[in-house]
């Protein structure tokens, strides 16, 4: 086969292909951890950040332009972990090319991936070498070199897909810890599945047809239907989602609408947390509503339904949702918003003052576009962003780019136990936004904190061998402990403390595997090692690490 030039039909073709290819790989990508622990979720990330690309193509195939501004710009929202942030600047540079041309041939191709190795890079503050940024520079550039004018479409991405390959295995020369491992980059591994993927659509291998039947992502929480019963009363309204596609009957000049006008409507019916944008013909809306019916009423002035959800918000899940503060009503100069998982560990960090709680952590990464949704939710002049895991620090970083209602402050929280550290310095007292903010990061970098898990595979990190099955503790990066259980994982870790004598507090959250009688034996053990140290104990209910640890 022989493609001379790239137009947007083909082109909507291959990303399907990419996100088919990515989805059948999910699991394999997710299982190239460096540590061995149960919570790998780079496949996932990316493959719903292509997903998301995806989502805003709509039905029909369109000029090269319009799918590349889409896609782009769907991939930008559903952004989710470093390596899906990444991938979806890499695309947003290809689409910096491409949305000016109507097709392409493989030089113009050539000068787009060159693009998306500008603006990926650019995208990270110290970018890493050995990583999905190597890998796509180093097989843009190697197949930018090797084609010229009367190359084809096929010889760019069969030379890009083969430099890709080698790029990957040398990841392990790059990071010493890849090759201790034994794993190649999952980041590059995902793209090179993408890759892999555009090129078999491109040649006749995918179809938009095995897309569709593919294996649906994991479905969301089942809904605890029980939690609101005859007599409830309706506390928290709908959350309405949906997208319009403006129709020429009743929107003629559909290019210049301005979605203000849809923006004014709801918050003349009363919603809260409107997010309203359009792209192209289509317009996405979020809003809280109590009355839903009327938000759609008004809003089919403009055009018609593509997808439709309405949630009642007092309707709770298997695992429960920390309902959030009106931040109107607490007469606070600033918001706070912070990303946690389980019941005990979202009800403990609004209690302890954060406004809105972003569910996410490891496996579940927030996306760009949940970040700016909060963003919206909880107005001030200031936002406070605790993200709480290494992996959720780009999409805050991007959605914070994004928003230009408020600004943000991301106090660089890499884990539950920082983000715990720097929410108890933020005192609603202090006014000042800046002192805040530094107090919070500082009091996060002065923690020492630690994981609890059971290892999914042999492996052997930093000298130490570890056996599948075996309990692990990492604090700071580095495996502090191996043990045959959590409990005694958890003690070594403590012991391994340099300056312990000098600390004040340990606070424990325990996950949800870990029953009452453990927990309670486990606090009496810790109170009789440390008579001299506070000792506080919660139910976190974090899922696959036993013990959530951190020393003040």
């Amino acid at each position: 086969m022989s493609t001379q030039s790239l137009d947007g039909s083909k082109l909507r073709e291959m990303l399907i292909g990419g996100a088919e290819n990515i989805r059948q790989n999910l699991s394999e990508i997710n299982d190239l951890n460096v540590f061995p622990v149960p919570d790998g979720d780079t496949g996932t990330n990316m493959t719903m950040t292509i997903d998301g690309g995806l989502a805003e193509l709509g039905g029909a195939s369109s000029s090269l332009s319009s799918v590349m501004d889409r896609f782009a710009h769907g991939m930008l929202l559903g952004a989710r972990g470093n390596s899906g942030v990444i991938l979806s600047q890499i695309f947003a540079g290809i689409k910096e090319v491409l949305s000016r041309y109507e097709s392409v041939t493989a030089v113009d191709l050539a000068e787009a991936y060159k693009s998306g190795i500008e603006k990926s890079y650019a995208s990270v503050v110290n970018p890493t070498e050995g990583t999905i940024l190597t890998v796509f520079r180093e097989s843009t550039e190697y197949a930018s070199e090797r084609i010229d004018s009367t190359s084809t479409i096929e010889d760019f991405y069969r030379l890009h897909i083969e430099e890709a390959r080698r790029s990957l295995e040398r990841t392990k020369e790059i990071l010493p810890v890849l090759a201790e491992a034994d794993v190649v980059d999952s980041g590059g591994a995902g793209y090179l599945c993408i890759a892999i993927g555009m090129y078999s659509a491109l040649t006749g291998e995918f179809s938009e047809e095995l897309y569709k039947v593919s294996e649906p992502m994991p479905a969301a929480p089942r809904l605890d239907l029980d939690s609101f019963r005859r007599d409830s009363v309706l506390e928290f309204g709908y959350c309405t989602e949906f997208l319009l596609r403006l129709t020429c009957d009743k929107t003629p000049d559909f290019e210049s609408f301005d979605p203000a006008i849809i923006i004014s409507t709801l918050e003349e019916l009363g919603g809260e947390s409107i997010v309203c944008y359009k792209t192209d013909d289509i317009v996405k809306v979020h809003v809280h509503t109590f009355e839903p019916g009327a938000v759609l009423n008004a809003c089919q002035r403009y055009g018609e339904f593509l997808t439709l959800k309405i949630e009642n918000m007092s309707v709770g899940h298997t695992e429960a949702e920390a309902k959030p503060k009106k931040v109107n009503e607490l007469n606070k100069p600033y918001s706070v918003i912070a990303v946690a998982t389980g019941e005990g560990l979202s009800s403990l960090f609004l209690d302890m003052g954060a406004d809105g709680i972003i569910k996410g952590g490891q496996t579940a990464n927030p996306s760009t576009e949940e970040f700016l949704e909060a963003f919206d939710a909880y107005h001030a002049e200031d936002i406070i962003v605790l993200p709480n895991n290494k992996n959720i620090l780009l999409a805050a970083k991007q959605a914070q780019e994004m928003y230009k209602d408020a600004r943000i402050h991301i106090v660089p929280t890499k884990t539950i136990m920082q983000g715990y550290a720097a929410l108890s310095v933020i005192n609603p007292g202090v006014s000042d936004i800046d002192t805040i903010v530094e107090s919070a990061a500082r009091a996060a970098a002065e923690s020492v904190g630690g994981e609890i898990t059971c290892a999914v595979r042999d492996v052997s990190i930093d000298g130490v061998d570890i056996k599948k099955g075996d309990y692990i503790a990492i604090s700071e990066g580095s495996i502090t402990a191996v043990a045959d259980t959590s409990e005694q994982a958890l003690l070594k870790m403590l012991a391994s403390v340099a300056d312990l004598d000098e600390r004040e507090i340990v606070t424990l959250f325990v996950g949800l595997d870990v029953d009452d009688e453990r927990r309670a034996e486990i606090t009496e053990r810790l109170e009789e090692l440390y008579p001299e140290l506070e000792i506080i104990v919660y139910k976190g209910g974090q899922e696959l690490y036993d013990f959530l640890v951190t020393v003040e």
